[in-house]
């Protein structure tokens, strides 16, 4: 057993989350990893409007009665979703558990703690969590340079970031961004954390809603085969490296706006990738763990021999080199 004060207040058996990822965090998954002890998150804005969500939420229910979130990203728009509506839908679900990701999450705090909803905020920054924490969030995710998606603009690896955040962070907080197994969880809790959180993992997992194509890509890759894309326009994001994502990096180096680039980086293609399993229709994200993923296990079979092989490494290996 390995547990955690994060498993305490998010009401989980293991300090394990599968966080927010577009297209992908839908009832298959998400009810496979609480029924497996971990924490998973719908993904709201997959859910093209919030009765959609409120159907994906029931969907989710019907498959697991442990605990579940839902993933909120909230990001500047110029015809932004309505927000508000998809929190009210969380609310009146009686879902307990919130994710909230890119911009601050206070507007919605107040909504979501009356209800006796818990906040886990995801930040890329020591400065965004200890201002997320004064906000008074429940739980901080802090995501290092190595994640898929947006690792923000300074740069900073999970071997520094983790420990300098927990320093300054007194809630439960979990790692995410380069972990994969059991060794990455014991390296978290040793450098302060109270759990991780993982994306592209649990993508290559029996349970994940996308094209068998798209996993094999992920075991056939190393950790070398990512891009960061949108560099120039202080909006970096990692992705798997394929035709389309070099096309990307190469146009916006070479000086390229935005509109340059619109239509390669269209999130109609990034979803077909998943559906049809042509890995280079899109841009997708993944990030560098890739290089530790070796195979497709079911979301159980990867929950469990985490949770056994930390406490193997804790017990034993660590134990060990005491003297």
């Amino acid at each position: 057993m390995v547990r955690t004060r994060f498993c305490d207040v998010f009401g989980v058996e293991y300090p394990i989350v599968q966080g927010g990822m577009q297209w992908v965090g839908r009832a298959e998954l998400v009810s496979a990893v609480a029924n497996a002890g971990g924490l998973g998150f719908i993904t709201a804005l997959t859910q093209p409007t919030p009765e959609d969500l409120a159907k994906e939420i029931a969907r989710c229910r019907d498959m697991t009665d442990r605990p579940f979130g839902v993933n909120l990203t909230i990001l500047p728009s110029i015809s932004p979703p309505p927000y508000a509506e998809y929190r009210d839908v969380i609310v009146e679900a009686g879902v307990t558990v919130v994710e909230t990701a890119g911009a601050n999450p206070a507007e919605h705090l107040p909504a979501f703690h009356a209800a006796g909803v818990k906040v886990l905020h995801k930040c890329t920054s020591v400065r965004h969590a200890v201002k997320a924490q004064a906000l008074g969030v429940d739980g901080i995710s802090i995501d290092g340079f190595e994640c898929a998606g947006h690792p923000g603009e300074d740069d900073i690896p999970g071997l520094v970031l983790i420990p300098a955040a927990a320093k300054e962070i007194t809630i439960p907080m979990i790692a995410s961004g380069g972990f994969a197994d059991a060794r990455g969880l014991v390296a978290a809790l040793a450098l302060g954390a109270d759990g991780v959180n993982m994306g592209t993992r649990f993508l290559a997992t029996v349970e994940a809603p996308v094209h068998d194509n798209v996993k094999r890509r992920l075991v056939e890759a190393d950790e070398r085969g990512t891009d960061l894309i949108f560099r120039p326009l202080r909006n970096t994001a990692r992705v798997a490296r394929n035709a389309v994502s070099e096309q990307v990096v190469s146009i916006l180096n070479a000086g390229g706006r935005f509109e340059d680039v619109r239509d390669l980086v269209a999130g109609a293609r990034g979803r077909r990738v998943y559906e049809v399993g042509d890995p280079d229709l899109g841009i997708w994200t993944a990030g560098m763990v890739q290089g530790l993923i070796r195979d497709i296990p079911t979301v159980a079979d990867l929950i469990g021999r985490i949770v056994t092989e930390a406490h193997a490494l804790i017990a034993g290996r660590l134990a060990g080199v005491l003297t």
